[in-house]
């Protein structure tokens, strides 16, 4: 995977995560409420095997945390990995707003 110059390797890593539609879903289901692995592969309709890998690269963008209780392994919803990817938003849409200001400057003094 190659980097953008622009985008720090976390937000590089948030958007690998959330490229793919299975982590999509994962994800969505626990912005409901924490669930364990068994609860999250029934509904999504894959096996404990493929979501544990996506768990562990959800985990890997800080979207989703993970922890076991007894034999069962139980997610939540990472607040961090948003909020970096908030916060990259944010400067994106001071450097537009910055860069568009300049044009239509530009523009209004022709």
């Amino acid at each position: 995977m190659s980097v953008h110059p622009h985008f720090p390797p976390q937000i590089e890593g948030v958007f690998a995560a959330l490229g793919d539609k299975s982590r999509r879903s994962i994800y969505a289901a626990l912005t409901l409420k924490e669930q364990t692995v068994k609860e999250l592969a029934t509904p999504i309709g894959i096996t404990l095997t493929a979501l544990g890998q996506h768990i562990k690269i959800l985990e890997a963008a800080d979207l989703v945390t993970s922890r076991k209780v007894g034999r069962e392994r139980h997610c939540s919803i990472n607040p961090a990995g948003m909020a970096s990817l908030e916060g990259f938003a944010q400067l994106q849409r001071n450097l537009w707003k910055s860069r568009f200001g300049a044009l239509r400057k530009l523009l209004e003094d022709d």
